[in-house]
């Protein structure tokens, strides 16, 4: 009976009720991460390697060099003059160009990924045609191991945006847009705390987090086979540190902005670093390695490095203790920070 009459209670199930009659709410907590895992799963499917186009330039000697490139099924061989080959080249319609020379000459950007391979395939492909021998035998194995797609690349950092994008838009802005209503104010009168009202968020964002995981995991589980291969324990944990850091930058956010114009661009400011840097869609790797220990302060980036050690690489609780570190302390400083500046009107 204490707990039903404190104002925390209430003002929890009031965050309850009110977000259940929001239908947006729902489907940009549930809907739209099982929308996007769906979507970005089937475009970047394990498939079978796709042939690389490359060109060879007509002239003397084309039919021969284009007879022996064709010889590699790994290759899509078209002919066609020097000018279209130029084109296409500026177009990133094909790897390479050949000209049959003399000399025979290839033309390549040594910086794309798909024109050092085509390069690679090329060269092996004259060279063989040519008459050369390979002096040793090599047996080629293909590995398909769990968590080695890029599907069970993606789950993770999906989960770690939705739980950005709730903790601080479905928080953060609620309370801007309540105190631009001048809602706020009415509630100076009432007898409860400034921290019982911010709590009353935190706790609505962790129960809603407790029916998100098991759907989105489900989904990704009876579509694509991801796995958990770690601690279920260790999942939820870094998770919740999650929620915890990105509902305390959401109330520390709205602690003071008066309109929902200045919440976003506050949000904004805050998100959209971590949007490119925290390894949503791509690995933090992929920046200069001077930028990566900074990267790796970003909040997102701890939860996506946490959760993908647990589900990819099997890492238990006292493997992801730097992640949990990092995001409690972040939350526990931001729900601190906004209960102590938090102004009701």
């Amino acid at each position: 009976m204490a707990l039903r009459d404190s104002p925390l209670w209430h003002l929890t199930m009031a965050r309850l009720r009110s977000w259940l009659r929001e239908p947006e709410v729902l489907f940009w907590s549930f809907g739209f991460p099982i929308l996007l895992t769906i979507a970005l799963g089937v475009a970047f499917r394990n498939r079978p390697p796709e042939a690389v186009t490359v060109l060879v330039e007509a002239g003397s000697g084309a039919e021969s060099v284009a007879k022996a490139l064709a010889n590699d099924k790994q290759l899509t061989v078209l002919t066609v003059d020097h000018r279209e080959a130029a084109r296409q080249l500026r177009a990133g319609l094909a790897a390479l160009s050949v000209d049959p020379g003399p000399p025979l000459t290839v033309r390549h950007d040594p910086t794309r990924p798909e024109a050092r391979l085509a390069k690679l395939l090329v060269d092996n492909a004259i060279e063989r045609s040519q008459g050369r021998r390979d002096v040793a035998a090599i047996a080629n194995q293909t590995v398909d191991e769990p968590g080695a797609r890029y599907v069970d690349f993606l789950v993770p950092g999906l989960i770690g945006m939705n739980l950005m994008q709730s903790g601080m838009w479905g928080v953060g802005y609620a309370i801007v847009e309540m105190r631009s209503k001048r809602l706020l104010r009415r509630m100076i009168a009432t007898p409860m705390r400034k921290s019982d009202f911010l709590l009353s968020f935190l706790i609505m964002r962790l129960v809603f987090l407790l029916v998100e995981l098991p759907v989105v995991l489900g989904t990704a589980r009876l579509l694509f086979d991801v796995r958990i291969q770690g601690s279920l324990v260790a999942f939820v944990a870094v998770a919740v540190a999650g929620a915890l850091a990105f509902v305390g930058l959401g109330l520390l956010v709205a602690s003071r902005a008066k309109t929902t114009q200045a919440a976003s661009g506050l949000m904004n400011l805050v998100q959209m670093p971590m949007f490119v840097g925290s390894g949503v869609f791509f690995s933090i790797k992929n920046f200069p390695e001077v930028a990566q220990p900074v990267l790796r302060l970003l909040p997102l980036t701890a939860l996506n490095d946490g959760l993908r050690a647990v589900q990819n690489e099997g890492a238990d609780l006292l493997g992801v203790l730097p992640q949990l570190a990092v995001l409690g302390g972040i939350g526990v400083v931001t729900l601190v920070l906004a209960v102590r500046i938090f102004r009701w009107d």
